[in-house]
């Protein structure tokens, strides 16, 4: 089984920093509530805060990788 199957919490906040790092909005969140929601919340947030403090798309992408 792929890793990405196996941790869905780990996943959902990946997508969440993709998408703030994107530029989307946050009512695109794919989960309605729950733990999913949360972590897609807060990988969202923290994307934000990162292009906020001046942080590129490559660097962005570096920091996700590194987590």
């Amino acid at each position: 089984m792929k890793r990405q199957k196996r941790n869905q919490i780990e996943r959902a906040f990946s997508k969440g920093y993709n998408s703030g790092a994107g530029g989307r909005s946050r009512n695109l969140c794919p989960h309605g509530s729950g733990a999913g929601r949360l972590e897609w919340m807060n990988g969202w947030r923290e994307a934000r805060e990162d292009q906020w403090a001046g942080f590129n798309r490559a660097a962005q992408a570096q920091k996700l990788c590194n987590m």
